[in-house]
């Protein structure tokens, strides 16, 4: 009798590495100085090379910055609802503070473009936000993670255009395309449901368009809030973060 099951994948020196960073990392508090890269690599009892594959993986995941001259080192980074879904994480490429700092901009943009919204937004622009939240609930369902966040996007992109302001609308679409054009894939994280995640945040957007519809104010900027503040899941443990990612394929 034959058997299905197959040994999982041995973890390279440089996966290894990472998940001790990530591991190190989900025990701070976003900003908070990890060590110097020789700390880390002493820490982590590997060599120079090996690190450096680590630093690059953990990086790519958006978990760890690193940060030049006086004052640098590695640190942890500040990872937005849109970086880190539910158990999904955006993979990104080695730009990732110009990513980071992207998103922070993007999310304070968010209430002008929501004020804007409530007074412009005509009954042909919100059937076509619920028609992209339509596809935001069928990717959910599927539970597409890639798919759900592009949709999301576009629907960022749509309450956008509705905007008066040439400016805000250019600089906040600008965001969106240097967000997106970082990431490499959606990749799989801790043991938190996706599906609940990904409804969760289908339900929140959906609010966000009814009370834009209903022109109320107050509802639409503190669902705006609660969208850039809701906080990641709980860290998972060393264990769990090496076995739950996989290796980076972009």
């Amino acid at each position: 009798m034959t058997s299905d099951a197959r040994p999982a994948a041995r973890l390279s020196r440089g996966e290894s590495a990472a998940a001790e960073l990530i591991a190190i990392a989900e025990a701070a508090a976003p900003g908070d100085r990890l060590g110097s890269k020789e700390d880390l690599r002493a820490r982590c009892a590997v060599s120079v090379g090996t690190f450096n594959e680590g630093l690059r993986i953990a990086q790519s995941r958006g978990v760890v910055l690193v940060r030049p001259g006086p004052g640098g080192g590695v640190f942890a980074a500040a990872q937005s609802p849109m970086v880190r879904l539910g158990n999904s994480v955006l993979a990104l490429d080695g730009d990732q503070t110009s990513v980071a700092e992207a998103i922070r901009i993007r999310d304070a943009l968010d209430a002008l473009l929501v004020e804007d919204a409530l007074w412009h937004a005509s009954p042909a622009d919100i059937a076509e936000m619920r028609e992209i939240l339509a596809v935001m609930a069928d990717a959910a369902d599927r539970q597409d993670s890639i798919r759900f966040v592009h949709a999301n996007w576009s629907l960022h992109a749509r309450i956008a255009a509705v905007s008066p302001n040439p400016m805000l609308r250019s600089l906040y679409v600008n965001l969106l395309d240097q967000i997106e054009s970082h990431t490499l894939a959606v990749l799989p994280y801790g043991t938190d449901p996706v599906p609940a995640y990904l409804a969760e945040r289908h339900a929140l957007h959906s609010a966000i368009i009814d009370a834009i519809s209903d022109r109320d104010r107050d509802r639409a900027l503190a669902l705006v809030a609660d969208h850039n503040t809701s906080n990641p899941p709980p860290a998972t443990s060393h264990a769990t973060s090496a076995a739950a990612r996989p290796r980076r394929d972009p």
